[in-house]
């Protein structure tokens, strides 16, 4: 009776009595075992529940409870295995595929937990949590307009419940409804003001509108809420990095983050990152070989944009992808329904970065110069209007411009669909603003993975990747889940509308005319300790000589000032750069006399940028893709003498630079007779060779073959 009027402390005095009396009496070791299990203390609820199934032939109830109580300590598998058993023994009862459906949802399995959750339902339709948890799945398989229904059904049989209504925003959220989910959590939190979660959910949707200060509140009472909660810390640090730049405060997030929950998905990863955006390397001998040792494990320790920058090996690199495809991005069901139209190929570009970004300014020229009597160009835009002319110019070269930023994965991919898109673009990858889950519905029968992303997204359902023989040779095939589309030359495609630079006086930017510039503009997260250690002794071989580097936080100059002091080299010889606009930018880039690049992260955008701008750029040759760009784009600019194997022949080539100075002027006069007349900066001739591998795509897909990797004839 005690038990059953819920008297749980007075209930357990009368067990331990009784056990006391006869430790292997079992009613007494179950009973005390389900107090301990709503007393929501499942470590301690196995021993007892363990002890009576030895004792006694365990029935359905003992199995579930005992089942309930492996999944509280996180004995998932197990857990699983004891559900098996009792759906055997109870094939009629709800409870029991209930249960076992929310196991398999804990372990990523949704799709046989949904069918779980439906044939519990057609046994007791009025099980409010049954209904909860089906919702829930379905968000897990992008699914958010069933989810709804389900969390609506849920609240129809018990209207209050707290944690529905949390996770109906979710759905409404998951659907772009954001007033409607902000309205949602703002009810669950004036019922329960102490949700953190709700708090953290709150943020999100603030943040997503622009409401940075009001999204930073509610992070912050959910963690004054529950100081250790890790959705809100990881929310947090990256709303804190990527819309104030702080990145200390970013960094001491992360930090307690890890403390707090060492294993908690890619947090590691995170916090190797936004150390290395502000220069701090003092872990790093320890932090990168456990995050390889992660990564071959089968671990979620490193999101793949992170890890291009700090792994070399292509086959680590394809390994993290397909983690993160597999955990992120599963592939959902197919959107597509149709067969193949006559007529033109109608191409379909995703991207976030529609606006004046690195991306844009490299591909506007693309969407403009494609062909009209053979294509069809449809942009579909996950990007935010940012007023800049880059933007107006792009959204004119596009037959059709539409947006999906607030569109749900399925209904973009429903978008997509109806338009009959032929080959679909990602160039996003798993950078900037992604729509990786628009992908993953198959809207258009080829998808190729393009220009945003430097390597292999690890996913079945993108088909191709768009390459040139630099950055994938032959035998690196292997280490891409797409096959290879070779172009002859560069790979990346560049915009010939550039205005040529008109730099200032050396003085306007705190150089001296007298001096030496070396240069490095890659994003601090690119710079390695091995690389700052050689440039730093390029300083001090080369006297009269200054390292100009471009400052994105101020942690970030002080930790290489600091760095630079210990090599015995005055700081003062670091020249920081603000963060310019594209072609203040690129005009600045003329007043230095040789880029030092990076491994195994190489310049991209800013290689081509550096290069039109009339500045020689010197490159080690990589392993993996993102490591090979800088060696693709001299090629096609006419430089190849300036791409180098190893480390040391980079050295060198850099110190022969620096003081032969006739021959650095050879090289910088071969750029200056006319940018636009390299192969690099030829857009329509690259336009062209994109357009040949599209057609080769297109026809194979035509004639039924599958995707085969292929080289465009030059």
């Amino acid at each position: 009776m005690l038990h059953r009027d819920g008297r749980l402390a007075e209930a357990e005095q009368h067990y331990l009595k009784l056990l006391a009396t006869n430790e292997r009496f079992h009613p007494a070791l179950y009973l005390m075992g389900l107090v301990r299990l709503q007393q929501a203390r499942p470590a301690e609820a196995l021993p007892y529940i363990e002890r009576a199934l030895k004792l006694t032939p365990a029935t359905a109830d003992m199995l579930s409870n005992y089942g309930l109580a492996l999944g509280g300590v996180g004995q998932n598998e197990e857990a699983l295995q004891v559900f098996n058993k009792v759906v055997q023994q109870d094939v009629g009862s709800g409870r029991a595929w209930s249960n076992r459906g929310a196991m398999l949802a804990k372990l990523h399995r949704s799709v046989e937990a949904l069918a779980d959750f439906d044939r519990a339902l057609k046994l007791d339709p009025l099980n409010d949590d049954t209904w909860t948890n089906r919702g829930l799945a379905l968000l897990a398989l992008n699914r958010p307009h069933e989810a709804l229904a389900s969390f609506d059904q849920s609240l129809q049989i018990r209207p209050g419940h707290v944690e529905t209504r949390n996770n109906r925003a979710l759905a409404l959220r998951a659907l772009g409804r954001a007033d409607e989910a902000l309205a949602e959590f703002d009810r669950v939190l004036a019922g329960k003001p102490d949700h953190a979660g709700a708090w953290v959910n709150r943020a999100a949707v603030l943040r997503a509108r622009g409401e940075i200060g009001q999204a930073l509140h509610s992070y912050a009472r959910a963690l004054e809420i529950q100081p250790a909660m890790p959705e809100a810390l990881v929310s947090r640090a990256n709303c804190l990095w990527t819309h104030k730049g702080d990145v200390a405060g970013a960094i001491a997030d992360l930090e307690r983050l890890v403390a707090v929950s060492p294993d908690y998905p890619y947090a590691r990863g995170e916090l190797v990152h936004m150390q290395m955006h502000a220069a701090y390397w003092r872990d790093l001998g320890r932090d990168l070989p456990a995050l390889d040792h992660g990564v071959q494990s089968g671990k979620r320790v490193v999101e793949p944009y992170v890890y291009q920058a700090l792994s070399p090996s292509s086959a680590d690199l394809l390994t993290c992808a397909k983690i993160y495809a597999q955990d992120k991005y599963p592939p959902r069901s197919s959107t597509r329904v149709r067969q193949r139209q006559a007529g033109k190929i109608r191409l379909g570009y995703v991207c976030g970065e529609f606006r004046a970004q690195a991306t844009m300014h490299l591909a506007a020229g693309l969407f403009e110069n494609h062909d009209r009597a053979r294509f069809r160009v449809t942009a579909f835009d996950n990007s935010r209007e940012d007023g800049s002319e880059i933007r107006k110019r792009v959204v004119a070269a596009f037959d059709e411009f539409v947006p999906i930023q607030s569109l749900s994965d399925q209904d973009a991919a429903q978008i997509i669909a109806t338009r009959d898109i032929d080959i679909l673009i990602n160039l996003n990858g798993y950078f900037g603003a992604l729509r990786m889950g628009v992908f993953a519905h198959r809207p258009a029968p080829v998808q190729v993975n393009y220009l945003g992303f430097p390597g292999s997204l690890g996913a079945d359902y993108i088909d191709y990747i768009l390459a040139d023989a630099e950055v994938i040779p032959k035998e690196d095939e292997r280490n891409y889940s797409e096959k290879v589309a070779r172009i002859p030359g560069s790979y990346q495609i560049n915009d010939d509308r550039r205005p040529r630079p008109i730099p200032d006086a050396r003085a306007v930017h705190g150089l001296n005319d007298s001096d030496f510039v070396f240069c490095h503009f890659n994003a601090p997260y690119k710079i390695t300790p091995v690389m700052f250690t050689l440039w730093s002794r390029l300083l001090e071989k080369v006297p009269s000589s200054v390292l100009w580097i471009l400052q994105s936080n101020s942690l970030m100059a002080s930790n290489l000032r600091a760095e630079i002091a210990r090599a015995g080299i005055d700081p003062v010889r670091l020249v920081f750069a603000p963060p310019m606009a594209n072609a203040a930018h690129i005009a600045r880039l003329a007043l230095g006399d040789l880029f030092l690049d990076s491994l195994p992260y190489n310049a991209h955008t800013t290689a081509s940028d550096a290069l039109w701008a009339g500045l020689p750029l010197i490159t080690c040759r990589g392993e993996a893709f993102a490591g090979r760009v800088a060696a693709s784009l001299l090629r096609a600019a006419g430089l190849p003498e300036l791409i180098t194997n190893t480390l040391e022949e980079y050295e060198s080539l850099a110190l022969k630079l620096a003081t032969d100075r006739d021959l650095l002027k050879s090289y910088r006069d071969r750029l200056n007779r006319g940018p636009e007349t390299l192969p690099l900066f030829d857009t329509v001739r690259t336009t062209r060779r994109i357009e040949a591998a599209y057609e080769q795509m297109m026809t194979r897909w035509t004639a039924g073959m599958p995707a085969a990797g292929f080289d465009v004839p030059a």
